[in-house]
């Protein structure tokens, strides 16, 4: 599992429970996969296991994952990858927002403005 965390200023638990919840939309981490421990992950992270266990604890509480004794924590079995073509298109809109030098909270704006049409 591929986690990179930033010093944007964004806290490292919101920035861990927006990774998983990308992982898990893009179809990377499907339902029932199984996540590293927590003080797994907090080693691989570099940080301390109480900010990944609450990462869990979040995403547990909103369903996105579900914990149990002696077999780990998993991917909720509701939760569920974007559709193909969804993901196609914002890849898309990805390619296309760097080579025009468009930034992330531009092409955010963009899709805001248009959501509604």
């Amino acid at each position: 599992m591929k986690i990179t965390l930033t010093e944007t200023g964004a806290p490292l638990v919101d920035q861990i429970q927006d990774q998983i919840r990308g992982l898990i939309t893009t179809g990377i981490l499907p339902a029932g996969q199984r996540l590293p421990s927590v003080r797994q992950l907090a080693g691989d992270l570099g940080v301390a296991p109480g900010t990944v266990a609450k990462a869990y604890k979040s995403l547990e509480a909103e369903g996105v994952l579900v914990s149990r004794i002696g077999s780990g924590t998993r991917v909720g079995a509701h939760a569920s990858a974007t559709p193909r073509d969804v993901l196609a298109a914002a890849r898309a809109l990805l390619a296309a927002s760097k080579r025009d030098g468009v930034d992330l909270d531009e092409a955010i704006r963009v899709l805001r403005a248009i959501w509604s049409d």
